[in-house]
């Protein structure tokens, strides 16, 4: 790429961009949430046209007016926000286009399915069902059949992989890790893009830091460290990442008791408290994100029971802090089990879900509107909203948690970053003031300074009160920022270890059905 710039309208993202790829290459692209990564990809995948400047591919002068113009020069692209078509199979999804035929023109579906099974088992994923419905399959499965997409016409010139590794862990991480190892060995470039940056440091040969729609360094692996790699991509550090653990677990506020659905999980049966955050890890179809669904109202159990419990009148903040929760009573008849989201939430509930765009934001509304979705009932002026009220709140929260960019509050949400996407997510759910707040994957696509922000601000609510439950597959993450950790294995939990005693090895040693 050489001064390649990109506008919307009189915007400017891309600033004369100049970067360069070798075949055998594993790139490493960082840079912070809103710094042009995304739209680096675009304009590399075909997807966005260039506004200025040049591409070239192979020593040839190129411009792509379609993603099918970059697929015909071997460039595939594996984006962080999946792209399934969610009704058709996991097989129907990879072939699409490409379905083998019989005489007469009809589908042959065994031929189709063991392709599919071939195509998975041959990068490590065979875990994965072909006859599954894409729909389906969690956010991790997804991913491999995204990344499986992508070399389902053979072995790429160019590979762009959008933070792959988000959301696998344990056999899953090292599989992807071979993939990448094996297609830099067979003369690909590998363009990786990831806000971890201890696997870059494990896989790059070179490393690209993108700010504010520039390359600002170009380096290696040997010669830099994660310090170093924050303050260009942030011009600042983080400081510490993960805040001093809470000192003292306050009263019971959740109780979970013999949970089961079957073919997701069993048995399970865990308390939250206030003033703590309770990690959950487990690897790829361990049950944590069904299961907490499931606690949420949103999935309902064959099985057991989930207590909400009221704040005591005499409960105090920790260390002074600013009260998070409110202590009305949850209604009465929450004891048993939450017959939706709606029970739930009236019960002091919410949940962060693990895939923002499919369920945690509309995509088509502002930022305002997002974050005002969840105070509908009582954000009211006799029967009418009160718009004044819910442009006040949206604005406090955007301030609050610092969503970028400035006025992003009147913006449609699809055209924030991821992080701030994220941000949203959690701004809508702490206009209501919950109890317990539930957390799946939410520093997913998200940079390291956001994530300290993020850890920042969880701190902040459990020392005001709240009962949090962190779900990640992250072990850095889930060791660093929790209490103590829960760990699932083949949908049960199976060990809960206090913060001071988890070790990595110890955690994904309960996780894999080993004792630690």
């Amino acid at each position: 790429m050489r001064d390649v710039h990109k506008a919307y309208g009189r915007t400017e993202v891309l600033h004369g961009v100049d970067l360069v790829g070798h075949a055998g290459e594993v790139l490493a692209l960082v840079g912070a949430n809103g710094a042009g990564k995304s739209t680096l990809i675009k304009v590399l995948a075909g997807a966005e046209p260039m506004s200025a400047g040049e591409l070239h591919v192979g020593g040839e002068r190129v411009e792509f007016g379609s993603p099918h113009a970059a697929h015909a020069h071997g460039i595939r692209t594996v984006h962080q926000e999946l792209t399934l078509v969610p009704e058709l199979s996991v097989t129907e999804n990879l072939l699409l286009g490409h379905l083998p035929r019989r005489f007469g023109g009809l589908v042959d579906w065994r031929a189709a399915h063991a392709r599919a099974a071939e195509l998975l088992a041959g990068i490590g994923f065979g875990a994965v069902d072909p006859r599954a419905r894409a729909g389906r399959l969690s956010v991790a499965r997804r991913q491999m059949v995204e990344i499986a997409k992508a070399l389902a016409a053979g072995r790429p010139r160019v590979l762009i992989l959008d933070e792959p590794s988000a959301v696998l862990a344990g056999t899953d991480l090292q599989a992807l890790f071979a993939l990448v190892r094996r297609l830099r060995e067979e003369g690909a470039l590998i363009v990786y893009v990831s806000h971890r940056l201890a696997e870059i440091g494990e896989l790059a040969d070179s490393i690209a830091v993108l700010k504010d729609g520039r390359v600002v360094a170009r380096t290696v692996p040997a010669d830099t460290d994660e310090d170093r790699l924050i303050r260009l991509m942030a011009g600042r550090g983080t400081g510490q990442l993960y805040p001093a653990k809470r000192p003292e677990k306050g009263p019971e506020l959740l109780r979970v008791e013999g949970l089961s659905r079957p073919g997701e999980f069993r048995d399970v049966s865990f308390r939250l408290h206030a003033g703590r955050i309770t990690g959950l890890f487990g690897l790829v179809g361990a049950g944590r994100s069904e299961l907490v669904r499931c606690v949420f109202g949103a999935e309902p159990p064959a099985a057991g029971s989930v207590r909400a419990l009221p704040v005591p009148q005499d409960s105090a903040p920790q260390d002074g802090a600013p009260p998070a929760v409110r202590h009305d009573a949850p209604p009465a008849g929450r004891d048993a089990r939450f017959q939706g989201p709606r029970a739930a939430i009236d019960a002091g509930l919410a949940l962060v879900t693990e895939d923002r765009q499919r369920t945690g934001l509309v995509l088509g509304l502002s930022a305002a509107e997002n974050i005002g979705l969840t105070t509908l009932k009582s954000a009211t002026r006799g029967p009418l909203l009160d718009g004044a009220r819910r442009r006040r709140e949206a604005a406090d929260m955007v301030r609050r948690l610092d969503i970028r960019p400035a006025g992003c509050a009147a913006l449609p949400v699809w055209t924030l970053s991821g992080g701030n996407q994220q941000k949203a997510v959690l701004a809508k759910w702490l206009l209501t003031r919950p109890r317990v707040l539930l957390l799946d994957e939410p520093t997913r696509g998200v940079d390291v300074a956001t994530r300290a922000e993020i850890y920042r601000t969880l701190d902040e609510l459990a020392r005001g009160g709240m009962a949090v439950l962190l779900v990640s597959s992250d072990l850095t993450e889930v060791i660093g920022a929790s209490d103590h950790v829960l760990v699932m294995h083949e949908g049960r939990i199976v060990a809960d270890v206090p913060a001071e005693d988890a070790t990595e090895d110890g955690v994904l040693s309960y996780a894999i059905g080993r004792a630690a």
